[in-house]
């Protein structure tokens, strides 16, 4: 009699808990591609790249003279001289080489900053949603996410509309 108790006992709390579960998903990339404030942020994020080309252009500008002027003048220096100049012009070099490797990570670094207010916003409407509508649990859909979700508990339109973007 324990043996077929003890089960049936743990069946019943489980179907329970389950009971009281609402799960829920939210594709917030979507929401994010259809925020109308996405444009500024693509265009300052379009500007910092501009603004990051244009300060590779003034090094590699300037590592242009230096190569420049070592060429016309190595005849005429002395070796200390000569090594000072190859020395600023390898210090150039590497500078470069560095700000190449480093542009994509700081352009990323900006987008993530100019995108965490979006986010932010839908993450409260979310929470709105959520809460309103007894959700206990909500998961992000990605392209790399679930497999199988039944729509009817996708709160992607719902987040939209309490953000006032037009669902279609």
């Amino acid at each position: 009699m324990k043996n077929i108790l003890f089960p049936v006992l743990l069946l019943f709390i489980s179907v329970q808990a389950f009971a009281q579960s609402k799960v829920g998903t939210i594709d917030s990339d979507f929401i994010l591609s259809k925020m109308p404030e996405l444009t500024k942020v693509q265009e300052d994020l379009k500007a910092y790249n501009a603004k990051l080309e244009a300060d590779l252009k003034v090094k590699a500008d300037d590592y242009q003279a230096k190569v420049k002027a070592y060429q016309e003048g190595v005849a005429t220096m002395t070796e200390p001289m000569k090594k000072t100049k190859q020395e600023e012009i390898i210090a150039l070099e590497n500078d470069i080489a560095k700000f190449r490797q480093n542009g994509a990570q700081l352009v990323q670094l900006e987008q993530n900053k100019l995108l965490q207010p979006l986010y932010s916003k839908i993450g409260k409407a979310l929470e709105e949603v959520a809460k309103a509508e007894g959700y206990t649990q909500v998961l992000t859909i990605t392209s790399s996410g679930l497999a199988y979700v039944d729509p009817k508990f996708d709160l992607t339109k719902t987040v939209m509309t309490k953000l006032g973007i037009p669902v279609q």
